[in-house]
């Protein structure tokens, strides 16, 4: 410690130097990966986030204890078959997109891989739920078990491995960057700002990262000896 006998006996320049160092060691930490840590407007929109997530979440618990007791166990719907068929053309339109994205390799195959398991899910879920004392209950559970689940548990697992692959390139990168300028808070110039998902490609080794593991590593080691 530097007593005040001292410091008088410090020259002006070596005072500033000292408030300098001083400074820099009350700075906080910045992590160029995790803008969160030092950008004061992300840290609000997370708190803002975080607040209505959990108001959402509130709502919604009560809702269903509400609808709990009080929906009919029988109900006559109206517009039955506009409703599947409208379903079934959107989930036409989600493999379709999908597709494309697969195509094109494009990094909003994620966010389609996604939707598309989400939406196979709530087909097979209301297609078993509403067939039920049925006869045609064991045609739902056979599409459920044998082709809307495991597509489902596919695109899921899938979207996981693409999207490992994107934050481990996002994180290479950030760490492979010689320096990293701080951008306003609040402008579109923060770090790890995103492109369009549509026109930006896959990370990592593509579509192989979607592969399961073993399988995705035969195919680097197929392209390393072709290369």
């Amino acid at each position: 410690m530097i007593d005040k006998a001292e410091l008088r006996q410090m020259s002006q320049a070596e005072r500033q130097e000292l408030a300098s160092l001083l400074a820099e060691l009350e700075e906080p930490a910045t992590d160029p990966v995790n803008p969160y840590l030092y950008d004061p407007a992300l840290r609000r929109e997370r708190r803002l986030a975080l607040v209505l997530l959990a108001g959402c979440c509130v709502i919604l618990a009560g809702w269903i204890v509400v609808l709990a007791a009080t929906l009919p166990h029988h109900f006559d719907a109206q517009h039955w078959r506009a409703v599947w068929v409208n379903f079934d053309v959107l989930l036409l339109a989600a493999f379709a997109a999908t597709a494309w994205a697969i195509w094109r390799k494009r990094q909003i195959l994620i966010v389609l891989l996604v939707l598309t398991g989400t939406m196979l899910c709530c087909d097979a879920w209301f297609d078993v739920g509403t067939s039920l004392a049925t006869s045609g209950i064991w045609i739902s559970l056979l599409s459920a078990v044998f082709a809307e689940l495991p597509l489902a548990f596919l695109a899921f697992a899938g979207a996981r491995q693409l999207l490992r692959a994107t934050v481990t390139a996002g994180i290479q990168a950030g760490i492979r960057a010689p320096a990293v300028e701080r951008a306003p808070a609040g402008t579109q110039d923060r770090i790890g700002a995103c492109h369009s998902l549509r026109r930006t490609p896959l990370a990592g080794a593509g579509l192989d990262e979607a592969l399961p593991r073993s399988r995705a590593q035969r195919q680097a080691e197929r392209a390393g000896q072709s290369a």
